[in-house]
């Protein structure tokens, strides 16, 4: 089996599908990564700065973290009516998935510091707020990274059957209503993540090919411990100190989560489910059409880059291009990156995708919805 691109991400190599081995194209066939590469390192070099956090980084983690913890102890300070309870936890929601979304993603990717020992302390974070990195390091650094967009490979278009992502998933009458109900399971994926998904996917069969199996015994002792501390903190101490009925703080708890849910989902959803991406499939052999940087260009986009907002608080994702290329570059270097992207993909006729607005990228995620509902699309090659 082929090395995926070597200059790309090291998460990318020797991963196996269980049923068929995917092989993309040499690495030193791919002239365009090379060409892009060069210059991308040529960029930081001539600016004499470092591809890891930068000022704006450390001050964006500042201010998340901060907001996150402030608004959790607002919340069990008891200082503040039941109806300001509610705003805060949805706060202390949106701020969790900014943490996820920016903080928690770069370290993850060992994106966030050169130095290993910033990058693990601060995934550990991710655990925090009720993840696990371990399983999200194999599932989405290793699987959805290396198989983008490949039915039956991708694990972000394989979701519950309701849901119709995959073009070669068996077509249902209801999918035709997904674009109205998809957002209603989208609310509900951070709640998944932190009581069904990470315990399905540590003891489960997806991840199985890729990870050390058995899996460490630290590993199974932090993913209950994490756990543990993420129920005590955001369950059990908010019962025990609030002095309110537990179903209210229940409804706080799931409003934290449906803000959660639903900022995580849309972010992912519209960096690859969306007009003008391509859902490729291998031949017999298990070969793809184009090189691993090559099939990105096919199957990942960018939205709103040229929005501040956008591109302070979703972590970079609006730039999926850039990130799916060069996964271990902080994401705040990213929109300095783009227009280098860009033009070398122009340069050997590769598509670049992209949206101009977020609100843009959420329509076209709707159209593909709305036809992966409708239609037995086939997969393209």
């Amino acid at each position: 089996m082929h090395k995926v691109s070597s200059k790309g991400t090291n998460e990318s190599k020797n991963t196996r599908h269980p049923s068929q081995k995917i092989r993309f194209g040499k690495p030193q066939e791919d002239q365009y990564y090379s060409e892009l590469t060069r210059r991308v390192n040529r960029y930081f070099k001539d600016n004499n700065i470092s591809k890891g956090a930068n000022r704006e980084m450390i001050l964006k983690t500042i201010l998340i973290l901060g907001v996150f913890v402030a608004s959790y102890v607002l919340i069990i300070s008891n200082l503040f009516s039941p109806w300001v309870l509610i705003p805060l936890a949805m706060i202390n929601g949106f701020f969790t998935a900014l943490i996820g979304l920016n903080i928690a993603h770069d370290a993850i990717h060992g994106a966030y510091s050169s130095n290993d020992k910033v990058n693990r302390g601060l995934a550990a974070v991710f655990n925090i707020i009720g993840a696990n990195d371990y399983t999200w390091r194999i599932s989405h650094n290793l699987i959805h990274h290396t198989f983008t967009n490949i039915p039956d490979h991708d694990s972000d278009i394989d979701q519950i059957p309701v849901i119709r992502l995959n073009p070669k998933q068996k077509l249902w009458k209801i999918h035709r209503f997904q674009y109205i109900y998809t957002f209603f399971f989208y609310s509900l994926t951070s709640l998944s993540w932190v009581f069904i998904k990470d315990y399905a996917l540590f003891f489960g069969s997806k991840i199985t090919r890729h990870k050390q199996n058995p899996s460490p015994a630290k590993e199974i002792f932090r993913l209950f411990g994490y756990k543990l501390i993420y129920y005590t903190l955001f369950l059990i101490i908010p019962v025990i100190i609030i002095p309110l009925p537990w179903y209210y703080i229940l409804l706080g708890f799931l409003l934290l989560h449906i803000v959660e849910g639903l900022t995580l989902a849309l972010i992912f959803q519209l960096a690859h489910i969306v007009e003008g991406t391509d859902f490729p499939v291998p031949d017999q052999d298990g070969t793809m059409e184009y090189s691993w940087a090559v099939h990105q260009m096919y199957t990942t986009a960018d939205f709103a880059r040229k929005n501040p907002l956008a591109n302070f608080l979703f972590g970079g994702l609006n730039f999926q291009i850039e990130h799916h290329l060069f996964p271990k570059i902080c994401h705040t270097h990213y929109k300095n990156l783009a227009p280098i992207v860009k033009a070398t993909a122009k340069e050997y006729n590769l598509p670049y995708i992209e949206h101009d607005t977020f609100f843009g990228a959420i329509r076209s995620h709707i159209k593909v919805l709305k036809r992966l509902g409708t239609v037995q699309m086939p997969a393209m090659n």
